[in-house]
């Protein structure tokens, strides 16, 4: 029996702008990130970039069970296309705390071995048969681990677009980590992708963006980077992502699965105020899911 969509909304310390990228932005301390998740009432969060929580695994596990919070995954940006680096290692160091905590998903990206989402390299079609190989042998890893590998489309990494994204649900058996934000930046539908596709989206992060900046970024005159700076990304509900036809497409399908409220955010400095900080945008975002929640349950907030 599926949990209700409201006991599946989860946190992710993005939004309060905690990034693995240096110089990201100012990065809030892990407790008041983890206190504001608890107030708002989420039930759970990915961990964060490495040095977010404790490095040690169970240390991780016991801070977030000291929060209130379930563990749901890790966002693990890992070099896959180049035959002379084997990701395993790194995938596996990640699985030990993913494991420790009783969460459920690795979320792997493509990373480029660069710093970084601003610059990424073109990937030959011998990059693609080593990605795709490695795909399929990270989950295998993650399943004899009792975890679920997801492949995350991600702007700046050797996976963005939607072409990309087809190429992996076709030549790979991977699952899909479904980011609405990312995918519609790299010029991808995730309204398609998820009426399309259901059955290979395993994990869900839920972001809205202006199309306007996004466009911006497309043509290259924003980075990345300079397009989150700039607004781009803004509270679910507000922004030009068809976010209730996703839920919808999913949840019809039978999607049991985590949605992660994620608004890619840049902190010029501490926040004077926690109603005018980060939280305040996440606590928009979590209402407006209860809210959809509401319509695919038939009763009230």
């Amino acid at each position: 029996m599926f949990s209700p969509l409201s006991d599946r909304i989860a946190a992710a310390p993005i939004s309060w702008g905690v990034c693995e990228v240096p110089g990201w932005g100012h990065q809030l301390a892990a407790g008041t990130v983890l206190a504001q998740m608890n107030e708002l009432g989420v039930a759970a969060t990915e961990f964060g970039p490495d040095g977010f929580l404790p490095d040690a695994p169970e240390d991780k596990a016991q801070t977030l069970r000291e929060h209130g919070l379930q563990a749901v995954g890790q966002f693990v940006p890992v070099v896959l296309h180049d035959p002379a680096h084997d990701p395993l290692p790194e995938v596996e160091a990640a699985m030990e705390g993913l494991v420790a905590a009783e969460a459920s998903t690795v979320v792997l990206a493509a990373a480029t071995g660069r710093e970084g989402y601003d610059r990424r390299p073109d990937l030959d079609d011998g990059g693609w048969v080593t990605l795709l190989a490695n795909l399929d042998r990270l989950a295998a890893a993650a399943a004899a681990r009792g975890l679920t590998a997801t492949l995350h489309p991600h702007v700046g990494t050797m996976v963005e677009s939607g072409e990309e994204t087809e190429r992996v649900l076709t030549g790979s058996s991977i699952g899909l980590c479904l980011d609405t934000g990312h995918l519609l930046i790299g010029g991808g539908d995730p309204v398609r992708i998820a009426r399309e596709h259901p059955g290979r989206i395993a994990h869900a992060h839920l972001k809205d963006v202006r199309l306007d900046v996004a466009r911006r970024v497309q043509s290259g005159d924003l980075s990345y980077t300079e397009g989150v700076a700039a607004g781009m990304y803004v509270p679910l509900g507000q922004g030009d992502v068809d976010i209730a036809a996703i839920v919808g497409a999913l949840e019809d399908a039978g999607y049991a699965g985590w949605y992660v409220l994620e608004q890619d955010t840049i902190l010029p400095g501490p926040p004077m105020d926690d109603d005018e900080g980060p939280v305040a945008d996440v606590r928009t975002s979590y209402y407006y899911l209860l809210a959809l929640a509401a319509q695919h349950s038939g009763v009230g907030i």
